[in-house]
């Protein structure tokens, strides 16, 4: 009976512990399920995200070179835009510089435009000056015709200079240059008319100098005939200026020479004939002529403008 109670006892105790043993198996292959559904849904999981991250890494390398051919695209116009930037900065340095020497330009043209203003009425000015100048030598040179058309010197009065020739045959002696009686005679005759007109209170004011001027024919070598043409003219000027020729009053005296000048000229201009041959006889003369106060400024002031015209059209 005992025997039987602990057969059955331990056949209890058996059972129990294959039950309890197919319980943990159980448990255990359920655990390992559910492991190796976990770890089989991580692997899908993990796979998943391996792929997705592949594409994304992908697409981040494409991306990559659009941003590099971005980049390049922006550097390249960045490059085009400095390079614009140059010339833009050329451009306008270029037009400061051109304004600049605009500027420059226009007050050049000012200036030059008060130049020629300044120069019109010193132009007009000198206009007025010379026709007052020209009136008043054709009134001495008509005066002068005048005053010898009735004489018995037949002395001819140039219509434009107011010069007043003689032969020097009339004067001197071929190669002399003392004077002749006939000479003498023909100067006491002609000075004092010749004064009376230039030296009148109507035109003395006018009157700069009265120049006496001996010429030669060709003659011979020019050192020769300068010497022998200034000897003619001076002797000419101490006989019509000695106290004792007694041609003039000693008022006029004074007044001639504070203006008489005397030169000579060798052969420098020479009388041609209608041949266009050189009249030795013509040649060999002395002049009286005149020169007027304002013509040497007037001369002057033309040269002046002359060269004012010249720089302006270089």
């Amino acid at each position: 009976m005992k025997r039987r109670e602990r057969r059955r006892h331990r056949d209890e105790e058996t059972t129990y512990w294959l039950s309890y043993s197919d319980m943990m198996a159980g448990l255990l292959l359920t655990f390992v399920l559910i492991i190796s559904f976990t770890m089989l849904h991580a692997k899908i999981q993990y796979d998943e995200k391996q792929t997705e991250l592949l594409g994304k890494e992908q697409e981040l390398m494409v991306r990559s070179d659009e941003l590099e051919e971005e980049r390049a695209i922006v550097a390249d116009q960045k490059s085009k835009l400095d390079e614009q930037a140059k010339m833009l900065n050329a451009q306008e340095e270029a037009l400061a510089e051109q304004g600049e020497k605009i500027a420059i330009q226009e007050q050049t043209l000012k200036e030059q435009h008060e130049l020629l203003d300044k120069l019109e009425a010193i132009m007009s000015e000198q206009q007025q000056k010379l026709d007052d100048i020209i009136g008043v030598r054709t009134e001495l040179v008509e005066a002068l015709s005048r005053e010898f058309d009735d004489s018995d010197l037949h002395v001819s009065v140039d219509e434009k200079t107011g010069a007043i020739t003689f032969d020097a045959s009339i004067l001197f002696d071929y190669n002399k240059s003392s004077l002749k009686d006939s000479g003498k005679d023909f100067l006491s005759e002609f000075l004092p008319r010749y004064v009376d007109v230039l030296l009148s209170p109507k035109y003395r004011d006018h009157i700069s100098e009265i120049q006496i001027v001996g010429y030669t024919d060709t003659e011979g070598d020019y050192i020769f005939n300068l010497d022998l043409s200034q000897k003619r003219a001076l002797s000419v000027a101490e006989y019509c200026l000695d106290d004792d020729s007694g041609i003039l009053s000693d008022d006029k005296l004074k007044e001639l020479r504070e203006v008489v000048s005397a030169t000579g000229r060798s052969y420098s201009n020479p009388v041609y004939d209608e041949n266009g041959e050189i009249d030795m006889e013509a040649s060999r003369r002395v002049e009286f002529l005149f020169q007027l106060k304002d013509e040497e400024m007037v001369r002057e002031m033309i040269e002046i403008l002359s060269q004012e015209e010249a720089s302006q059209a270089q």
